[in-house]
């Protein structure tokens, strides 16, 4: 059995454009190297991405050295669980993909955190602005 997420289904790829994860898979997997445990799938917001900034996680950034892009408002990106959950506790979560957050992100951030700030997000995001009402 491969990786799950933290609804107990098989672990969903959280983003590739850019390419996410500690092993820049795609996924949010979880391994031994992978100590800040990387594994909630989050939907960057600007003010997710100032809130990382104050406290010292450039996400914006471009870092080639490490293969990181720099995120924009919109991208799909696996943070680490602590301060995802740092940023909840001070009204700043970024909305999270629950079918692509890794299981081990439990043991830092409870479902129910997870679960107020879930989102279903289309592979294609552009289409979430052709909805008519």
């Amino acid at each position: 059995m491969g990786d799950r997420n933290v609804l107990g289904g098989e672990l969903e790829p959280c983003g590739t454009d850019p390419l996410t994860g500690f092993y820049r898979d795609g996924c949010c997997t979880a391994g031994p190297e992978d100590i800040g445990s990387h594994t909630v799938c989050a939907v960057v917001t600007s003010e997710f991405l100032e809130h990382q900034r104050s406290i010292g996680n450039d996400l914006s950034t471009p870092m080639p050295q490490f293969r990181f892009p720099g995120l924009v408002p919109g991208d799909r990106w696996c943070v680490t669980a602590a301060n995802w959950l740092r940023a909840y506790h001070d009204g700043l979560a970024a909305p999270v993909v629950l079918a692509s957050t890794h299981e081990r992100a439990l043991e830092i951030v409870p479902l129910a955190a997870l679960k107020q700030h879930s989102v279903d997000v289309p592979e294609d995001a552009s289409t979430l602005g052709d909805i008519d009402h």
